[in-house]
C-alpha cells in the first residue's frame, strides 16, 4: 500500500455489481495510515458515481485536503479499472470537552432484538424453506438484522404503509477493539437498509419488486464511541419521493437509547423495464 493510496477487494459474484457500503465503509477510515488514531471520523460525505465490478481490485487514492489543531480532512477517490467510481469527503475530530448536551429522545418504543425473528427466519416461515440464494448470501451476511416490523410480502400489506422501517443490526462476529474498524463496519451497515423506508408505501421490501433502486449520496455524522457488534437500532425514515428519487433520513441508537449516529441518503428509483 501506498502513503495516500490502498487497494480493495471486491465480491467475486454479486447480482448487481459493488454496491455503496463497501465503498463508504472502506472510505471512512481514510484510510487509516494518513489519519492520527486519536481523531475519531465525526462526519462524511460520499457520492456513488459509477457501479463497481465485481472481482475486479478497486484503489482509494487520499488527498491530504487539511490538517488542523482540532479537525483532520480527507478526500477519498475510489477508483477502477482507470474510472472513477466513488468519492467521499471525510473530517476527523479530536475529542474535546463538550460544553453541553441534549438529545431528543427515540421517537418510538421497539422491542428488544433477542424478541424477534432473524431475516433468514421470516423467510423461512413464510416460504417454508429459505431458497439457495438467499442461504448462501445469508452465510455470507456480515450482519444479523432483524426487523421491528414484520416483512411485507405482498402489495395490499404495503398500501397506504407509513414510508418507516427499523431494525436491530449487529456484526456476527467480534470486531476486536480497534473504533477505527467499528466505524468502518457501521459505515458498511448503515447503507445496507435504509432505502427500504422509501419503497415501504409502494412495494414489498421482500417478494416482487417493480423499481430497481441505486445509491447516489450518503452522508453520516458520528455523535458518540460506538461498537458494531453489539446491538443497535437503525430507525429509518422517508421524508419525500420524487422525481425519480427518495430521500432517507435514519438514526442509530444503543440499547440505551443514546443517539450514537445520523444518517442521509439518497437513492435513484426506476420502474423495471424502463
Amino acid at each position: 500500500m501506498e502513503q495516500n493510496s490502498a487497494r480493495g477487494r471486491t465480491p467475486g459474484v454479486s447480482r448487481r455489481g459493488v454496491g455503496g457500503g463497501p465503498g463508504a465503509g472502506r472510505g471512512g477510515g481514510a484510510p487509516p495510515p494518513t489519519t492520527d488514531g486519536d481523531r475519531p471520523v465525526h462526519s462524511l460525505h460520499a457520492y456513488f458515481l459509477r457501479p463497481g465490478r465485481p472481482g475486479v481490485p478497486i484503489v482509494y487514492d487520499v488527498e491530504r485536503v487539511r490538517d488542523g489543531r482540532s479537525f483532520t480532512t480527507r478526500r477519498v477517490t475510489a477508483v477502477q479499472q482507470g474510472r472513477t467510481i466513488f468519492n467521499l469527503t471525510a473530517s476527523f475530530h479530536r475529542p474535546e470537552e463538550a460544553g453541553f448536551e441534549h438529545q431528543l429522545p427515540p421517537a418510538r418504543a421497539v422491542p428488544d432484538p433477542e424478541q424477534l425473528p432473524t431475516v433468514a427466519e421470516e423467510v423461512r416461515e413464510h416460504l417454508g424453506a429459505l431458497p439457495d440464494a438467499l442461504e448462501r448470501m445469508a452465510r455470507r451476511q456480515p450482519f444479523d438484522i432483524r426487523y421491528v416490523d414484520r416483512l411485507r410480502w405482498t402489495h395490499e400489506e404495503t398500501k397506504d404503509a407509513d414510508p418507516r422501517s427499523a431494525v436491530w443490526m449487529r456484526a456476527v462476529g467480534p470486531l476486536g477493539d480497534d473504533p477505527l474498524v467499528h466505524t468502518c463496519a457501521l459505515t458498511y451497515a448503515s447503507d445496507m437498509t435504509l432505502l427500504d423506508a422509501v419503497r415501504i408505501p409502494v412495494e414489498p421490501l421482500w417478494g416482487p419488486r417493480g423499481f430497481d433502486m441505486a445509491s447516489l449520496d450518503h452522508a453520516m455524522w458520528f455523535h458518540r464511541p460506538f461498537r458494531a457488534d453489539e446491538w443497535f437500532l437503525y430507525d429509518q425514515e422517508s421524508p419525500i419521493a420524487t422525481g425519480g428519487r427518495g430521500l432517507a433520513r435514519g438514526r442509530i441508537y444503543d440499547r440505551g437509547g443514546n443517539l450514537l449516529v445520523s444518517v442521509v441518503q439518497e437513492g435513484l428509483f426506476r420502474r423495471l423495464g424502463s
